[in-house]
């Protein structure tokens, strides 16, 4: 245990406090509470889920939010720099490039040319290019999407009666649609039991609503002892984060793309306009699910190396 973590269980304890009660209020397991002191960072999922972390324990014990997190990136870049002398150990040191050689006229043979400069540069421009590519593909997607919305069908209420006979042919803008005998409207016929019973109530609750155009993604906690958390980000919109446990659930509403890293899959159930999406993965894996309009994409597989001869 470094001295990050040392100085985390000392002024925990001296304030009589245990990792159950910051557990209860800052809903973070006591095993990633308890691997923040053991400075065991490998056991955290990482990123900004670490120094939300590090906040809530300092706010919770008393401590300077801003002081004890610039104490745990010092702590962090420490334990990092203890692997680089076990790997760079043994190695001969390299033997000094020659000095290039003048020539005259200023001519420079093919051989001293700064190829690795020029792919270098040539690599940071497609990545320049990919990035703008990527902020700048939600808006003009919105702009290139004129398509009328699909209309849906209505149903009639429980109790009415599905109309029978010949449908009839659809009355053109001028006609006049004759009433009927008892000045009710026509029923529509009422949906049947298997389209109902596609979706949970949860997720025919979190479908209602929804606007044209837009697809539904709904987190639950599926555990009431374990609890998960989860960054999301909606259509390029800045990321903002929950935490979930049984039964709450956050619902997400988008038009191009959802992405969502949980901390524990396992935790969570996972819902696509209303149907449950089936994932893989246990307590404490942190996995990362990009929507799109047409469901959850899946990544390509990676191309496995041939067996040598």
């Amino acid at each position: 245990m470094g001295s990050f973590g040392d100085r985390l269980k000392k002024e925990r304890e001296q304030r009589s406090i245990s990792l159950d009660d910051i557990s209860l209020s800052t809903k973070i397991g006591t095993r990633m509470l308890r691997a923040l002191e053991e400075e065991k960072f490998e056991q955290l999922p990482g990123g900004i889920f670490n120094k939300g972390f590090v906040r809530a324990y300092a706010r919770h014990v008393g401590l300077d939010e801003e002081q004890t997190l610039a104490d745990y990136m010092e702590a962090l870049g420490e334990s990092r720099m203890q692997v680089l002398p076990a790997v760079h150990a043994g190695k001969p040191e390299p033997a000094p490039e020659p000095r290039p050689v003048a020539h005259a006229g200023g001519e420079h043979p093919a051989s001293e040319i700064p190829w690795g400069m020029l792919a270098l540069a040539l690599l940071l421009i497609v990545l320049a290019f990919a990035s703008w590519s990527y902020y700048h593909r939600a808006p003009q997607m919105e702009k290139s999407t004129n398509a009328p919305a699909p209309a849906t069908e209505t149903t009639a209420p429980p109790g009415s009666a599905p109309s029978s006979g010949p449908p009839s042919a659809a009355p053109s803008p001028n006609q006049t649609v004759p009433a009927s005998n008892d000045g009710k409207a026509p029923s529509s016929p009422i949906p049947t039991t298997e389209k109902m019973a596609r979706t949970s109530p949860v997720a025919q609750a979190a479908l209602h609503g929804v606007p044209s155009g837009t697809f539904t993604v709904l987190l639950k906690g599926n555990d009431e002892a374990e609890k998960c958390w989860a960054s999301i980000v909606a259509d390029g919109q800045p990321p903002f984060e929950v935490t979930l446990v049984a039964p709450e659930q956050k619902v997400i509403q988008a038009k191009n793309e959802v992405i969502v890293k949980a901390g524990s899959i396992g935790a969570l159930d996972v819902f696509f306009n209303g149907q449950k999406v089936p994932l893989q993965g246990g307590y404490g894996v942190v996995k990362t699910l990009t929507f799109h309009s047409d469901g959850l994409q899946t990544p390509p597989l990676k191309p496995v190396a041939a067996a040598p001869q």
